[in-house]
């Protein structure tokens, strides 16, 4: 507590607002990426037509609401990021912006963006940006993350709401189509972060973060890696059921799949780091193509 306390008089003193692009990266931007384009899949995909303008008000809601979201973990998170080599940069450890200013500009722009999504958009959409900003918050930032290993599993289910918003943006309901989506990138955050984890394990026992390579040994996790990679393979053939190129889908996930489930069998027999930063941009680049697949195979 003492440090978090010093760490928010040296950001006081330093400076009081930051520059747009230090509040742009209290947002997050790399992650606000992977939502928004996972929402605009879900946007697509949906039966109707899609109005240009409700499309781009509620991104924009979206991207909002994730920026939102990531800006309060900054905020809550600033003693350990503080700790980390690799989150000690960031703006408010760093002293670019202080922490009642951080806290201030989520819970505004959080508000703003549900505010906006319910009155140009639909309660339906809206209330599903309002439930994924409060999980991420209050269930993975405030609960989980800094009292269990399975923190990154359930809390990862904030960030598989965004195709879901999507399809109720088109459609106005909760299709079994958009949950397919949000199971997809629930199975697939774990392998995604744990071989990040894997890469950066001193960072999180120096900041007394339980990750799972922290808590139970890097063995351990890389067997829960190659585990959900299989689960995840399966979940993401699920589509198929609905797309009308189903076949060409079917192939294309095969061979992605193939590939995350070899790296993650891979790492089973290398200590090698460079192997776990493999998996990690793999991983990245999996699921952007997995749904760009889905997307193109729906037409």
């Amino acid at each position: 507590m003492s440090s978090c306390c010093a760490n928010d008089e040296s950001s006081s003193s330093v400076s009081i607002s930051g520059n747009l692009g230090d509040y742009w990266r209290l947002m997050k931007p790399r992650v606000m990426y992977l939502v928004v384009f996972t929402f605009i899949v879900g946007m697509l995909i949906a039966p109707g037509s899609l109005n240009p303008f409700i499309a781009t008000v509620s991104t924009l809601c979206v991207a909002m609401g994730c920026g939102a979201a990531c800006a309060i973990n900054m905020w809550y998170d600033r003693d350990i990021d503080l700790l980390m080599q690799r989150t000690k940069s960031r703006p408010i450890p760093s002293g670019v912006i202080d922490p009642d200013s951080a806290l201030e500009f989520g819970v505004i722009l959080a508000s703003v963006s549900v505010f906006v999504m319910a009155i140009t958009v639909g309660y339906l959409s809206s209330f599903l940006l309002l439930i994924s900003i409060l999980f991420y918050v209050f269930v993975y930032t405030i609960w989980l993350k800094r009292v269990t290993p399975q923190n990154i599993v359930i809390g990862g289910l904030a960030g598989a709401f965004p195709p879901v918003i999507g399809w109720s943006v088109v459609d106005g309901s909760i299709s079994w189509q958009s949950l397919i989506l949000l199971a997809i990138i629930f199975v697939w955050t774990p392998p995604h972060f744990w071989s990040l984890s894997l890469v950066i394990s001193d960072d999180y026992k120096a900041a007394s973060v339980p990750m799972m390579p922290v808590e139970y040994g890097v063995k351990y996790t890389k067997i829960n890696i190659l585990i959900y990679s299989i689960v995840m393979s399966l979940v993401v053939a699920l589509p198929g059921c609905f797309l009308d190129h189903y076949l060409i889908y079917e192939s294309i996930s095969f061979v992605l799949s193939g590939f995350f489930v070899y790296y993650a069998a891979s790492l089973m027999f290398s200590d090698d780091l460079k192997v776990c930063r493999r998996l990690f941009f793999y991983s990245m680049a999996y699921l952007f193509a997995i749904f760009l697949s889905i997307v193109f195979c729906s037409q």
